[in-house]
């Protein structure tokens, strides 16, 4: 699972056994050698996705960890991109990558920021969020953005009921709900607290219109549904 650059199993208990925030500034020298640094070919997908609806003006990476989805914004954004983390580990990290960004040290639940971007994205982050923090994520985003404005992200349609993956995040929120009820401070990330009913219902009560876009580059399940859509949700105005 682990590449010779990546963390040992020791400094992932370590990271996982500690607050979120400090997990990952411990992760962050080595968390572009995991497997959860967002996949070239995920981000490909969403710039691919995202190209008709530009172009776009400035852009905002939220929980931008390490980066990776500033290439993104790059690809479709003409004026500025920004990051927002709360790590400073992985700020370090995506300043390294990407000198040409503004980034903010700050919490996602209590973003900083004016109605000044055209567009938002995030990868791999919304499992650190409990459903009622959920709403207020997306109501900063909201707030965030200028009228008009577009909030995009990758959702991945759920495993097959009974299929081996299904098991493995049924096991890994388990295992994450049994850590959190004995140790201090909570590592909260889980995987099955984000399903797309309850998403669209909560981009919609912060104000946004939804809609799914297919990334069939990305494959087709059996039944020819895709393995991924890109939820894409606009802020009404000009």
């Amino acid at each position: 699972m682990f590449s010779p650059e990546g963390p040992t199993l020791r400094e992932l208990t370590v990271q996982a056994l500690s607050s979120v925030e400090h997990g990952y500034d411990l992760l962050a020298a080595k968390f572009d050698a995991t497997p959860f640094r967002t996949p070239d070919s995920l981000l490909g997908a969403v710039a691919d996705a995202l190209e008709p609806l530009a172009p776009f003006d400035s852009g905002l990476d939220v929980c931008c960890g390490t980066g990776a989805g500033l290439s993104v914004l790059r690809s479709v954004c003409a004026g500025r991109i920004a990051g927002v983390d709360f790590s400073a580990g992985m700020l370090a990290g995506a300043r390294a990558g990407h000198p040409d960004a503004t980034l903010v040290r700050a919490d996602a639940l209590a973003l900083p920021f004016a109605p000044v971007f055209d567009l938002a994205v995030s990868f791999g982050a919304f499992g650190h969020f409990l459903p009622a923090e959920q709403d207020v994520l997306f109501r900063g985003i909201h707030a965030s953005l200028r009228p008009g404005g577009t909030l995009a992200f990758p959702l991945p349609a759920p495993p097959r009921v009974g299929s081996a993956p299904y098991w493995m995040l049924w096991g890994f929120d388990t295992a994450m709900r049994v850590r959190n009820a004995l140790w201090r401070p909570p590592f909260v990330m889980y995987y099955r607290t984000f399903r797309l009913a309850d998403v669209r219902r909560r981009l919609e009560g912060a104000g946004f219109g939804v809609e799914l876009l297919p990334m069939r580059s990305l494959g087709v399940r059996e039944d020819g549904s895709p393995r991924c859509r890109l939820v894409v949700a606009r802020k009404a105005g000009a």
